[in-house]
C-alpha cells in the first residue's frame, strides 16, 4: 500500500513513494489465483531447468531424470527408424554421441513406464513407514533456525560495516587525511563486507535449499497418502511427483531416487 501518494489534494498531483510516507504490505488481501502449494512447486521446477550442465529441460517427461550410471550423464531421446513403420523413441546415455562410449543400456519408454509402474507400487504399499520417518526426522533435517540467526547476524554485520565505509568516504570528502591510511582503510572495510555478504549467500541458499526440498517431500508424501489403489499405468503427474531421478547401471539395475530421497530398485 502507499506505493505512490498525492502530492496536492487540489491538482490530484501524484508521485512515487521513495520513502517520503510509510508504505505496508498486505499478505492475504485477496484469494490467489494460482494455489500457493502449486506456485511453490512451479517454482521449484524452474529453478531445476536453469542453465547448467545437468539442467533439467522439461521438454519430455524424462528429461533430466534418466542417469547413466557408469558416467553419471543424463540419458537423452534418440529416435530409431524415423521415417517407416518401425519407428520407435529409445532413452540412452547422452555420452555416447562423442569419444568413449559407455556401457549402460538404451531403454525405450515402455520399458520406463513398466519399471515406474512396479517401483511407485513398491513405493505405496511401504507409504506408512516412508510418512512416519519422515514426520520423525522433519523439525531436524530441515530445522532452519541456526542459518536464520546467522543470516540475522550476517545482515546487521553488512549494515555496520556499510555505514563505516559511508562515514569513511564522508570524512574524506570533508577532512583533510592522509590518503594512504584512508585508502588501507577502505580496503580493509571492502573485504570484510565481501566476506560477510559471500557468507550471507551461502546461508540463504542452504535455508532456500532445506524450504525447497521440505516442500517437495511433502508433495510426495501427499501423493502417497491420498493415493488409495495400486498403480496401474503409467501416470504423468505421479511421475513427476515421485521420482527424483532414475539410475540405469544395466538392463537388470535399474534404480529410482525418489523425492524423500530413498532409493528403490526394480
Amino acid at each position: 500500500m502507499q506505493k505512490t501518494y498525492t502530492v496536492d489534494y487540489l491538482t490530484k498531483k501524484t508521485k512515487v513513494n521513495e520513502g517520503e510516507i510509510p508504505q505496508y504490505y498486505v499478505e492475504g488481501d485477496h484469494e490467489a489465483i494460482i494455489d500457493p502449494a502449486v506456485f511453490d512447486r512451479v517454482q521449484i521446477e524452474l529453478e531445476k531447468r536453469c542453465s547448467g550442465k545437468n539442467r533439467h529441460s522439461g521438454v519430455h517427461d524424462f528429461s533430466g531424470k534418466i542417469k547413466c550410471g557408469q558416467c553419471g550423464s543424463w540419458y537423452g531421446s534418440k529416435v530409431w527408424h524415423s521415417t517407416d513403420k518401425y519407428r520407435k523413441v529409445i532413452w540412452r546415455c547422452n555420452h555416447k554421441y562423442g569419444g568413449e562410449k559407455c556401457s549402460t543400456p538404451h531403454l525405450t519408454e515402455d520399458e520406463i513406464k513398466a519399471a515406474f509402474v512396479t517401483v511407485a507400487n513398491k513405493a505405496l504399499a511401504d507409504k506408512d513407514t516412508v510418512i512416519e520417518t519422515f514426520r520423525l526426522i522433519q523439525d531436524t533435517v530441515f530445522d532452519t533456525s541456526a542459518l536464520e540467526q546467522e543470516k540475522a547476524e550476517l545482515t546487521d554485520e553488512l549494515n555496520i560495516v556499510a555505514g563505516l565505509v559511508q562515514d569513511g568516504i564522508y570524512q574524506n570528502a570533508h577532512v583533510a587525511q592522509n590518503q594512504a591510511d584512508y585508502n588501507r582503510e577502505y580496503e580493509s572495510l571492502t573485504a570484510r563486507y565481501e566476506k560477510a555478504k559471500s557468507r550471507l549467500d551461502e546461508v540463504e541458499a542452504e535455508i532456500h535449499d532445506k524450504h525447497s526440498r521440505r516442500k517437495s517431500i511433502e508433495h510426495y508424501l501427499e501423493i502417497l497418502t491420498e493415493r488409495k489403489e495400486a498403480v496401474t499405468e503409467y501416470d504423468v503427474f505421479l511421475w513427476h511427483g515421485m521420482v527424483e531421478f532414475v539410475t540405469v547401471y544395466s538392463k537388470e539395475d535399474i534404480r529410482f531416487t525418489m523425492k524423500d530421497g530413498t532409493e528403490i530398485g526394480v
